[in-house]
């Protein structure tokens, strides 16, 4: 089996993410059955090696990501699992923090398709979905490869999610907002409660700064399976030393000792993400996994994660940010001036039809200057004759994201900002028209440049 048969086998199975979920609770499309009945024909390969998970509504992601970093910046071998991916499928499996191989990938999908064939005709468990597949793909890779510690990222919730067959050491929940409430609930206690569903018996669990209403189930939690929280801002500290728009340094008191440390990420909420996976990585090395400090301060300046608050170009200045609820967006507009110097505000925006749209479009109606409204790609965009009639200000219709792009990039002056970002997917298109990278393309998904 080649990469593409590989994506094509794959592009077959049921999929939750290509699919807006909206009108009522539809838990029911999660079931952990599946997964465990597939990690039990593997051999339990997720059981293979140490591992932090990681859940949360935002940062969850650039967390997971400094955890891996310092994780092998110790030298230690590594498995990272996240999702969305930008670019390729290839990009939610990664070891020592580089996308496994193509050659490796279509092997893994070729491995479990015998599987997968058989549950399909088995009343009682049926067909994995593509986040399941996934999720066993990286847990096989991982213990093929015999790595010394995994760091896994909630796809969605936590409770019911298909990572959620780790019995991890140690368990991470971020920050929590209003986001997937179709699935997960309708206030941010019964969000909370759910992504609280990872936290293990005895396990450590890092805590970052959360609303009351969020806090109390989380620590609840703890209590019913006597985890040991720790708490951001309480029991780890960061105090914010230089900021521009490379980056920012910035001191994190830690329960070991304290680090002066560097992050190539902009924006205030990621100091509160690093201070958050400096608590994780600790807790790691106490149960056994050797991480030096100066790992974690070598493994935070080298760490890459795409797409937020990004700088692709200085001219003129191009960012790309995949803020996709009202909380991540009013916390972007807010930071950019803290950290860029710019006249105008030119967005060029697109999102997905599950999301808060209007409330990220008043938000942005607040502060641009001018408005390109576009679709992606993705099956669950938002079409473009319905974006532009959210916002009071004439916004200018992009039938593409290359078409938009290159509008606001044309319209823009020398001391002008542009801004992508209403969703990863379509800062994902931005970064690859603008960086001039090779997408990968699906079946049944129109091409870049094509009319949508």
């Amino acid at each position: 089996m080649d990469y593409s048969e590989a994506i094509s086998r794959l592009l077959a199975l049921v999929d939750h993410e290509r699919n807006a979920v909206s009108g009522p609770r539809q838990k029911a499309i999660y079931d952990l059955g599946r997964i465990e009945a597939l990690l039990d024909r593997l051999g339990n390969p997720q059981i293979q090696s140490p591992a932090i998970h990681v859940a949360g509504t935002k940062g969850k992601g650039s967390t997971a990501a400094l955890c891996d970093a310092a994780l092998k910046a110790a030298g230690l071998s590594t498995g990272f699992y996240s999702s969305p991916h930008l670019h390729t499928f290839r990009e939610r499996i990664r070891r020592n923090s580089e996308p496994i191989s193509p050659k490796k990938f279509a092997g893994l999908v070729e491995g479990l398709w015998p599987i997968h064939q058989e549950f399909k005709t088995n009343d009682l468990i049926g067909p994995l979905t593509l986040f399941e597949y996934l999720t066993g793909m990286a847990f096989q890779c991982f213990a093929e490869d015999k790595v010394d510690a995994q760091v896994i990222e909630v796809g969605l919730g936590g409770k019911l999610d298909a990572t959620n067959v780790l019995d991890a050491g140690v368990c991470v929940i971020t920050s929590i907002s209003m986001d997937h409430m179709a699935i997960l609930g309708d206030t941010i206690q019964e969000i909370a409660t759910d992504k609280a569903g990872i936290i293990k018996p005895g396990s450590t669990v890092v805590v970052a700064p959360q609303s009351p209403e969020a806090l109390a189930p989380i620590l609840a939690a703890c209590r019913e399976k006597e985890a040991a929280p720790i708490l951001v801002g309480r029991d780890i500290t960061w105090e914010n030393r230089r900021l521009d728009a490379d980056g920012q340094r910035f001191q994190v008191k830690g329960v070991n000792c304290e680090y002066d440390l560097y992050i190539p990420l902009l924006g205030t909420h990621q100091l509160e993400n690093a201070a958050t996976a400096v608590a994780a990585v600790e807790s790691l090395s106490s149960k056994g996994v050797e991480i030096p400090p100066q790992a974690i301060e070598a493994g935070f300046e080298q760490v890459t994660w795409p797409c937020r608050m990004e700088i692709l170009s200085r001219s003129p200045l191009l960012m790309v940010d995949g803020a996709h609820n009202v909380y991540s967006m009013e916390s972007l507009l807010k930071s950019l001036p803290e950290y860029l110097n710019y006249d105008k505000l030119i967005v060029v925006v697109g999102f997905s039809k599950d999301k808060n749209i209007e409330g990220m479009a008043q938000a942005l109606d607040d502060k641009a200057d001018s408005v390109f409204a576009t679709v992606s790609r993705h099956p669950r965009s938002l079409p473009v004759d319905e974006l532009v009639g959210l916002f009071k200000q004439s916004a200018q219709k992009a039938s593409t994201v290359a078409s938009a792009l290159r509008m606001a990039l044309e319209s823009a002056g020398e001391n002008d900002l542009v801004l992508a970002t209403g969703s990863l997917f379509l800062t994902a298109e931005v970064r690859e028209s603008a960086l001039g990278i090779e997408p990968e393309l699906y079946p049944g998904l129109p091409k870049p440049g094509s009319k949508s």
